[in-house]
């Protein structure tokens, strides 16, 4: 993935604290708003122009076009051009190297709170 460091750093060291601040179902729910904030309104997925008009509201002011282009590349499981909520949550996991070392904990924290375990 072609993002600057700096702003990768900044998802390794922020995802970790918010999972152990809000634990699994808190975490997804703020990824949750994240995706909206980020989103094509109309057509409910981010898409490059959305990305790049919202991405200063969450701090990513300074990623180019071609950052933002490979993050929606990176994301883009099924090659629409754009990234779904689940797209999103699984990217921005993906960006977070400690955090995927964690998400199993998380994945079993949030399926006992579900299914009441």
């Amino acid at each position: 993935m072609a993002l600057n460091n700096n702003s990768q750093s900044g998802f390794q060291d922020f995802l970790p604290l918010m999972a152990e601040k809000l634990g699994g179902e808190g975490l997804i729910g703020e990824l949750c708003n994240g995706f909206r904030l980020l989103m094509d309104a109309e057509k409910g997925v981010i898409t490059f122009d959305s990305l790049k008009n919202n991405s200063a509201v969450l701090g990513l002011g300074d990623l180019t076009d071609d950052d933002l282009l490979s993050m929606l590349k990176e994301g883009d499981f099924d090659g629409d051009g754009a990234l779904n909520q689940m797209e999103f949550c699984v990217l921005m996991f993906r960006l977070s190297p400690d955090l995927m070392e964690e998400s199993q904990f998380l994945l079993e924290e949030a399926l006992e709170q579900e299914f009441n375990i």
